[in-house]
């Protein structure tokens, strides 16, 4: 019988039902990787997809998309082995209009925090675009922490199991918006030089900077547009979408009690303070 499973093909509608339901209950599950070896990458996606139709159907609206694991020193922690992509939804957008705020984590699974740059585009950069280029399809930049999640036991997962639930997205809480031309000529610069110091309450935990993410947070946004163009179904950026870059440090588990904070260096963008509750 266990051969049996083994050898099981993965059942779309049936995965699809399973991971919606561990999201909606904060539930964890095992692995699709580990039940279905036949579960890859295209597997992945088109469950996803799935996922997102029946939150479009629930009243969710897609306002933009998160990248992940684009901090290639986290990809032996994790087992994965390129950047991976999500859909935000204006349910788990928040702004943080003057920089604070609270966050509930009791609709999150193992939460995470991580220290991000945002971008508001004005249009979508093409595929190949360099740095100048793509900055000039962005209309602001902030600063914001993602809560990310796993709906699997432990961090435990393979790339796949990431990308069916929707790149481990759980929240964006967004710092004050920046408009591209305040931030002066040499934004392109400073987003890759800029440091980020991450403290939990008093105690600084680790100084990322923007060179983590891809070399730089405008590469990694053209990273995404590049892979959306070669992802059958998968629909392009939009103008008006928010997109989070990923994490400018390793991801810190966040437990309600604790306030965490951060100060940027070398750019013009404020730092966030965000206390979390049960």
């Amino acid at each position: 019988m266990k051969a049996a499973q083994a050898r099981a093909s993965p059942d779309l509608d049936a995965i699809t039902r399973e991971l919606k339901r561990a999201q909606d209950r904060v539930e964890q599950i095992e692995p699709f990787t580990r039940r279905f070896p036949e579960f890859d990458l295209q597997t992945a996606h088109a469950v996803s997809r799935r996922v997102g139709e029946a939150r479009r159907a629930e009243g969710f609206v897609p306002v933009g998309r998160k990248i992940g694991f684009t901090n290639s020193s986290l990809w032996p922690v994790y087992g994965v082995h390129a950047p991976i992509w999500g859909t935000m939804y204006d349910r788990t957008v928040v702004r943080l209009e003057n920089g604070e705020g609270r966050c509930s984590l009791g609709a999150f699974a193992e939460p995470m925090i991580e220290p991000e740059i945002v971008f508001g585009l004005r249009s979508a950069p093409e595929p190949g675009a360099g740095p100048a280029a793509v900055l000039e399809a962005i209309e602001w930049i902030a600063h914001g922490f993602e809560i990310v999640q796993s709906h699997f036991p432990g961090w435990k997962f393979k790339a796949a199991d990431t990308v069916a639930d929707n790149g481990l997205h759980g929240a964006l809480l967004v710092g004050p918006p920046q408009d591209v031309s305040k931030l002066g000529a040499g934004v392109v610069e400073s987003l890759r030089s800029f440091s980020v110091e991450l403290s939990c309450g008093a105690v600084a935990k680790e100084t990322g900077r923007g060179s983590n993410v891809l070399g730089s947070p405008l590469a990694a946004l053209a990273h995404l547009v590049s892979v959306l163009a070669s992802q059958p179904g998968s629909e392009p950026l939009n103008a008006g979408e928010i997109v989070t870059t990923g994490t400018l440090t390793a991801a810190y588990p966040v437990t309600a009690g604790e306030t965490w904070e951060t100060e940027l260096r070398g750019i013009e963008l404020p730092g966030l303070k965000v206390s979390f509750t049960g």
